[in-house]
């Protein structure tokens, strides 16, 4: 090594004994390139030279400063300018500093490997969970959640219409089309041009569907698509994300969701773009449900171009479907559901 050139010709007076048995001696200590030079007085002559690096200071934090070329060595001096002692802690600082250190890497390496793991938790825990409370949420809970987020809907678009004579052809209609007891149809007054899935396997759809069109196989189309969304992302994964992890963690521990928990989610989802669906798959909903799938189509596009595969697929192109969706008493009645 090098001395550091701050300290290059520096010297200073000591004490200096070749043994614990010997007489302490005046000489010259000087900071040299790699070494301590001793000189004795009044001569000049060098006695010995000491290696930088293994200097030691035998008493740290008293003055005068006792050093030593070793620690099996019986040589010492004593020197007590505080420049030369400066320049020794400084040397040893920087070697000390210069030194590996295989535990600081395997430290280092360890804090990096737990703060990925952290990380990873942290990304991973909160989808984790609110996979898991959607999976186990009994039935009667989802709906819950549902008519909690229609409570939210109404704020904008107004009470589910329930004129009596409308109710019971709607209730036709859930029969036929949803063919399962347990859905749940509601019209909307105002605010929803088409239809939405929300959790507990309701479906709301707008009243505009039913007053502004002449046969309920629009309605039906549109409900039997947001049934399929419905199926293919689960409804209740979104209103957690949504509603976050206090309103999940509480739903898993408790059943019951926190008051105001989804409030908002009806604005989100009236502002929503309907997520693509299978068409293959839809149009086999329309056959089974004995609804022709042109009428969907054209009121989702009125030239017919993006949705031309529904049309040229209709499964009732050529011949109209065995039963009425519903008789026309029926439809005058569901189409007055929101008269009272």
């Amino acid at each position: 090594m090098t001395a550091l050139t701050e300290y290059q010709r520096l010297e200073c007076s000591g004490l200096w004994r070749e043994s614990p048995e010997s007489q302490r001696r005046d000489v010259i200590v000087t900071f040299g390139d790699a070494t301590l030079v001793i000189k004795e007085l009044p001569s000049e002559r060098a006695v010995t030279h000491w290696s930088l690096p293994a200097v030691r200071r035998v008493n740290p934090g008293r003055m005068p400063a006792l050093f030593s070329p070793g620690h099996d060595s019986g040589e010492e001096v004593e020197i007590d300018d505080e420049t030369m002692i400066a320049a020794i802690g400084k040397v040893h600082a920087i070697i000390a500093a210069r030194q590996p250190r295989p535990g600081r890497l395997r430290g280092l390496l360890l804090i990096g490997i737990a703060a990925a793991l952290a990380a990873s938790v942290l990304l991973w825990l909160p989808g984790a969970l609110i996979s898991h409370t959607a999976k186990v949420l009994p039935s009667a809970t989802r709906q819950e959640i549902g008519l909690s987020i229609l409570g939210d809907l109404e704020r904008l678009t107004g009470r589910p219409c329930a004129e009596p004579d409308g109710q019971a052809a709607l209730q036709q209609l859930a029969d036929r089309v949803l063919g399962t007891p347990d859905g749940k149809l509601v019209v909307l007054p105002e605010g929803l041009s088409t239809a939405l899935h929300l959790p507990g396997k309701i479906i709301a759809v707008g009243n505009a569907l039913i007053e502004s069109n002449d046969t309920p196989e629009v309605a039906a189309g549109y409900i039997l698509a947001e049934r399929l969304r419905a199926e293919s992302a689960d409804p209740v994964l979104a209103a957690l994300h949504f509603s976050g992890l206090r309103t999940t963690f509480q739903l898993l521990t408790t059943g019951k969701a926190p008051d105001g928990a989804f409030r908002g989610y009806g604005e989100k989802l009236l502002k929503a773009n309907p997520q693509p669906i299978d068409e293959s798959l839809l149009l086999k909903r329309f056959e089974d449900a004995g609804v022709g799938s042109s009428a969907y189509a054209y009121d989702l596009d009125k030239t017919g171009e993006s949705t031309l595969g529904l049309i040229e697929a209709d499964p009732f192109a050529t011949e109209p479907p065995p039963l009425p969706l519903l008789n026309d008493t029926d439809w005058v009645a569901l189409q007055g559901i929101c008269a009272s």
